[in-house]
């Protein structure tokens, strides 16, 4: 789990929700999950919780991305500190997070994910990010 430098956003894999004490210690009040081949996850009560399986490559439907983005778009504008994840927390949970930043920023997607891959390792599936920028489009 490694913070988007300048963001309550945090990017990571499935592994990161089983130490919910780490979590919890950073000020995380809302997680968005992207795992779609993994079970929800069970987090407390007072933890947000949004779900959006998507396939880490192409076959993905439009709107469960754009839900996605929007969904951490609404998140940061709030200033909600929030953990978007996937599977390996290498490519859905870094395009999510780098489309919702340049929703709320207003630049290039490019430009946004960037930013993100920046914070850790990052190994984009180019047909997720094509679906993603057509999505955005």
């Amino acid at each position: 789990m490694r913070q988007v430098p300048g963001y309550p956003l945090w990017v990571g894999h499935v592994g990161d929700l089983r130490d919910l004490r780490a979590v919890c210690s950073a000020g995380i009040a809302a997680v968005v999950d992207l795992a779609l081949k993994e079970a929800p996850a069970v987090v407390p009560r007072d933890l947000v919780y949004c779900r959006f399986p998507l396939l880490d490559g192409s076959g993905n439907a439009p709107w469960v991305l754009r839900a996605a983005v929007q969904a951490v778009a609404s998140l940061l504008q709030a200033g909600v500190p929030a953990l978007v994840f996937c599977g390996a927390g290498m490519s859905r949970s870094v395009c999510v997070a780098a489309a919702a930043i340049a929703r709320v920023r207003g630049c290039p997607l490019a430009e946004a994910l960037q930013l993100v891959a920046r914070a850790g390792p990052a190994d984009v599936s180019p047909g997720f990010l094509a679906e993603l920028k057509a999505a955005e489009d």
